[in-house]
């Protein structure tokens, strides 16, 4: 219980982002790019393949991004509130969208998320489920800890990326957790609109889904639906953001995302494989292809994951 109680704390103070263990960290990630030593051997597909695989993405050549497959690694954990709180803590500043509602005897939780993440610029949409009772860390961080959907439950979803008007991406599949991300491109989240089409299984529980959209705030002419299909403009977010979207934190974040994202762009310039871009990062600044290869967050996502399991039921 001790232990507990110092981990909760330290949890604590990370929402309420006033933690100065938390500018240590920044600084430390920031010496991880601005310092270097000699390259080791350089890549080649086969690494770069299993690099990917291993973290659960695919690339995708043809728009030169990442995008999750149907069974990562992360489809185990889940999701709950708070690793939406963590996100800005762990490098990635994102607005999220997140909509409750009931249908077919489960709730369910689907949400769209879209901004930067870390060295990425990217969006998501995740569908998630739950039947059990609510999870309870204290009186103050409470909610529902989802379950990602099974594959009776996955959707056909697709959504469009632009940033400042300009098409950035597009994705379509029938998934539980489809994603997108740019790797080495800069944006902040309010340059990127998110054009989001979600087939539900009817009529009944599309309607659910945008019963939810119109509680958060979104306007009847902001929604389309055809049929079981609903679409609309994930733009400025309708709903509370997380507490760690602090405003100086924020900024102090997304300077060291830039800084990464720049040196990226500046040693990769003139390349258009992926495998030639990870060679010249590799060879010229081994700390950033630490960065890109290394699953840090994995271990972030096992270790709250590994705190909120006894709290589950």
């Amino acid at each position: 219980m001790v232990n507990d109680y110092i981990k909760l704390n330290s949890l604590i103070y990370i929402l309420t982002g006033i933690n100065p263990k938390i500018v240590n960290n920044i600084g430390i990630a920031l010496k991880a790019v601005l310092a270097g030593h000699e390259a080791s051997k350089v890549t080649d597909k086969e690494e770069l393949d299993e690099a990917i695989e291993f973290t659960g993405y695919s690339y995708d050549p043809e728009q030169d991004i990442f995008y999750s497959t149907l069974e990562p690694w992360q489809r185990k954990y889940g999701y709950c509130h708070l690793y939406d709180e963590l996100s800005a803590p762990w490098g990635m500043i994102m607005d999220c969208e997140p909509m409750f509602f009931e249908y077919d005897n489960k709730k369910w939780m689907i949400s769209v998320w879209k901004g930067q993440y870390d060295l990425t610029t990217g969006c998501e949409i995740g569908i998630y489920t739950k039947e059990e009772p609510k999870l309870k860390l204290t009186e103050f961080l409470t909610g529902t800890f989802y379950n990602c959907a099974t594959d009776e439950d996955m959707l056909e979803m697709s959504y469009t990326l632009r940033k400042n008007g300009e098409t950035m991406l597009t994705r379509e599949d029938v998934h539980w957790w489809l994603t997108g991300f740019k790797l080495g491109e800069y944006t902040e989240p309010s340059e990127l609109t998110m054009e989001v089409n979600i087939t539900f299984k009817n009529s009944r529980m599309a309607q659910a889904y945008v019963d939810a959209l119109k509680r958060a705030g979104y306007l009847e002419d902001d929604i389309t639906v055809e049929g079981s299909k609903v679409s609309f403009i994930f733009d400025e977010p309708h709903t509370p953001q997380p507490l760690t979207r602090y405003k100086p934190f924020e900024r102090l974040i997304q300077w060291k995302n830039k800084l990464m994202c720049d040196t990226y762009q500046e040693v990769t310039e003139g390349y258009n494989d992926i495998n030639d871009k990870l060679n010249a990062i590799k060879e010229q600044e081994p700390k950033l292809y630490k960065k890109i290869m290394h699953l840090r967050k994995m271990n972030k996502l096992f270790d709250i994951h590994e705190f909120i399991e006894g709290y589950l039921h």
